[in-house]
């Protein structure tokens, strides 16, 4: 609708002084209207004239369009609109747009590396990333979640060291004492991790057994070994890493990636970044080879392979890059990782785009924050103190529980408290995770919101006729009003909505313009700001309008319907369940 009434203000311009306009309308406060416009502004130097005279111009035009309830001028030439109730009502009928129709998406998120857990970064990264996806599916775009991580490198070296070490050797039978639990598995691997780390710092003959290590995990892959006693500990370990991947993000209930380990992408990149060598777009650099970034850009240079003929990672991103780009041929890529690596991914695709001229402008590069409990405390900091994402998880639902009557909802609940309490901040800032307050019935918090949507199901389900539960269609509200009857006393609008009732309703009409301002924008927590100041908009109405047992009660009854299932829909975006009864 929003674009609808943008295209009539631009066609009354264009009648009225022969210009073509973007007009653009926002939403002012309530009191002012429904939209606001400063095109007069923006005409009035143009056309030589006070903004003001065109504002008013434009008022007699916009005033008989029959949309309108009422058009004012305010300042020096803005413009407010208010609908008339029908206008509003039949608002009802917009739809989130989908200008992503047709086309190829890729989001990569999440990339954690295997023979680790994932820590409460990656929990972040991960939710945010799975409702940026869902954002631009709804926008009509052929989605793919993709994901990066190591499979290979120091990392497993250090890993392998300590699985050895448990294990009393190469023995791989010796698996069979761990855990089948997914969870449990990555636990053990990530303390076989942390052991290895921590000896390669302190004893350095440890430390070359790991480097050593390190090579042969090359060599199992470069030999395709399924059978020496290493090559079965490694692939069974990697494995189990990818099973604790498909179980944590069922857990979180999360939709699952495309997991790309760097194995597989390595060797692309190697080839490519030799070729671009070859070409001159690359530069030997005392036996490296190096991208020379422009410093008029801010760009720093970087090593792609080092002077042993290693990979970095800005190769390893080449080949991940190009594998999504031959697998899904996307029209768009979003990569979000933490906001560390703001700067390296400038230059990673900086060094794409002159590899591949017009392949910077498919790519968006988004960030997240860094995690802190309440107490202002980094979330993950030392060598082996890192939180892991199952943590938080463990302490929200001990928090739920301690809150909820109907433990049949602590799943429900757990996972709204985490992924609000994540997406109701600007994406790229950092968190303040207070676990007492994001399970919280009472503030800006995904329980808050859960139990505002029960509520008004529970108020739908007092009434006689059970079938206003999951009340969707606005042909009913309108059909409703128009066989109400002026209550004599001044308090309705033109189609029969009394203040508070046409208050609430205005709020509601907003959903479809925030869900597309969240995809534009990439930028989830517009959702979360907009569901919140809509349950206190009905909390208001609740408070000063009695809507079981009143005249008026079919009217409100339509109302509640569509407030919980705007409520619904928006939580659904954020992948946060709904609760009928809490």
């Amino acid at each position: 609708m929003k674009q609808e009434l943008e295209q009539a203000v631009a066609a009354a311009v264009k009648d009225l002084f022969g210009v073509e306009v973007d007009a653009e309308l926002t939403r002012p406060d309530e009191q002012f209207g429904d939209y606001a416009t400063n095109v007069a502004l923006q005409l009035g130097k143009q056309l030589g004239k006070n903004p003001r005279e065109i504002a008013e111009q434009l008022r007699g035009r916009l005033a008989s369009d029959g949309q309108f309830a009422s058009v004012t001028v305010a300042g020096p030439g803005f413009l407010n609109l208010k609908l008339t109730d029908e206008k509003l009502i039949a608002a009802l009928r917009s739809e989130p747009a989908k200008p992503l129709a047709g086309e190829s998406w890729v989001v990569e998120y999440s990339c954690p590396n295997a023979f680790k857990e994932l820590h409460t970064g990656h929990l972040y990264n991960t939710i945010a990333g799975d409702v940026l996806a869902r954002l631009l599916e709804r926008a009509g775009a052929d989605m793919h979640r993709t994901s990066f991580g190591s499979d290979v490198g120091l990392n497993v070296g250090r890993c392998m060291w300590g699985i050895l070490h448990e294990l009393g050797g190469e023995n791989p039978d010796a698996l069979s004492k761990v855990s089948d639990d997914p969870l449990e598995r990555a636990n053990w691997l990530s303390k076989c991790y942390v052991a290895g780390a921590t000896i390669y710092e302190e004893d350095d003959a440890a430390k070359q057994q790991i480097i050593a290590l390190n090579q042969a995990v090359y060599r199992i892959h470069a030999e395709n070994d399924h059978d020496s006693p290493l090559a079965r500990i490694y692939w069974k370990c990697r494995q189990w890493s990818f099973d604790y991947f498909d179980a944590f993000y069922k857990l979180i209930k999360v939709d699952a990636m495309r997991y790309y380990p760097e194995s597989e992408t390595t060797e692309r990149g190697l080839r490519t970044v030799r070729e671009q060598l070859a070409k001159g777009l690359l530069e030997e650099s005392e036996g490296a080879v190096v991208f020379h970034g422009d410093e008029s850009e801010h760009l720093h240079t970087r090593v792609f392979i080092t002077s042993k003929g290693l990979p970095t990672y800005e190769t390893k991103d080449v080949g991940v890059i190009l594998a999504e780009q031959e697998e899904y041929n996307f029209d768009h890529r979003v990569l979000i990782t933490g906001n560390d690596q703001t700067e390296y991914m400038r230059v990673v695709f900086a060094a794409m785009d002159t590899f591949f001229p017009g392949i910077g402008d498919k790519m968006t590069h988004l960030t997240n924050g860094t995690v802190r409990f309440g107490d202002g405390k980094k979330m993950s900091s030392r060598l082996g103190n890192v939180s892991r994402a199952i943590d938080v998880v463990t302490t929200v639902r001990e928090r739920a529980i301690e809150m909820l009557d109907d433990q049949n909802l602590l799943d429900d609940i757990t996972l709204g408290a985490i992924k609000y309490e994540f997406l109701k901040y600007r994406l790229g800032g950092d968190i303040a995770f207070d676990v007492n307050e994001s399970v919280s019935l009472q503030g800006n918090s995904g329980p808050y919101l859960q139990y505002a949507h029960a509520r008004a199901r529970s108020i739908l389900a007092k009434s006689p006729d059970s079938g206003h539960s999951e009340q969707s269609e606005e042909s009913t509200l309108e059909q409703i009003l128009h066989s109400v009857q002026d209550d004599g006393e001044g308090t309705r609008g033109d189609g029969g909505l009394q203040a508070d009732e046409r208050s609430l309703l205005r709020k509601i009409t907003e959903y479809t313009e925030v869900v597309d301002k969240a995809t534009v924008e990439l930028m989830p927590h517009h959702i979360c700001t907009y569901l919140y100041e809509l349950a206190q908009k009905f909390n208001q109405f609740y408070e000063h309008n009695r809507v079981i047992g009143d005249e008026r009660e079919t009217v409100r009854l339509a109302l509640v319907g569509r407030y919980a299932d705007t409520l619904k829909n928006g939580l659904g975006l954020l992948g946060i369940t709904a609760p009928d009864r809490m």
